[in-house]
């Protein structure tokens, strides 16, 4: 029986296969798919909006249609990477079982999320316009993780308001610094994710004994 493609030009068949139509969100996941690749094998440089229409086998008036300017690619590729890490750290959390547990589990997700991706992530944080444009929505985004931890904190520990907020904010800096250094290869996860645990688990229950004498 003859195939479907049998006696079909190769190119051809690769042409009807870009041409096929797809869903908007999906066009749009997989010109952002398009962006990351290019940053990561040839730099920030090299993404223009002619060079994701090519590489997507789209005009460049569609990639138009769904992102204004390069800027808001960038900053919906940016946007992307941190709605994917904020959503398996809240599905890890809700796994915790005890408050060192919840501390080894978000980490986890963290560190693995900056081996992945940290090349991509900080080449995007490199670009001003970017950060710019992603200024608001990061600070917000960061505020909703304090204020979890610290309510967190505050049920394991004890500590007042203002001190779990200031532990949380070091604490933060903490496996932030974790996730560079393993984003560099300088140290593992599993090294790093120690260290992150035992620093944080470790320094707040000094902290709660020492403020309660």
């Amino acid at each position: 029986m003859m195939g479907l493609n049998d006696g079909m030009d190769p190119m051809a068949a690769v042409e009807t296969r870009k041409r096929t139509r797809l869903a908007p969100e999906v066009r749009r996941s997989l010109i952002l798919d398009d962006a990351a690749r290019v940053i990561l094998e040839e730099g920030l440089t090299a993404v223009s909006m002619e060079r994701l229409g090519r590489e997507s086998a789209v005009s460049k008036a569609l990639v138009y249609n769904y992102f204004p300017s390069r800027d808001f690619l960038l900053a919906a590729l940016l946007q992307r990477e941190q709605l994917d890490l904020d959503s398996r750290g809240a599905e890890r959390a809700l796994e915790a079982q005890s408050y060192e547990e919840l501390i080894r589990q978000t980490t986890r997700v963290y560190l693995e999320h900056t081996k992945a991706r940290g090349a991509l992530i900080q080449a995007l944080l490199a670009d001003p316009s970017v950060v710019r444009l992603m200024e608001a929505e990061s600070a917000a985004a960061r505020e909703r993780t304090i204020r979890y931890f610290v309510k967190e904190t505050r049920r394991e520990f004890g500590l007042s308001l203002p001190v779990a907020i200031s532990a949380m904010d070091l604490f933060m800096s903490l496996t932030d610094r974790a996730g560079k250094q393993v984003a560099e290869g300088s140290i593992d996860i599993e090294t790093a994710e120690t260290m992150v645990v035992q620093i944080i688990t470790g320094g707040l229950r000094k902290l709660a004994d020492g403020l309660a004498q």
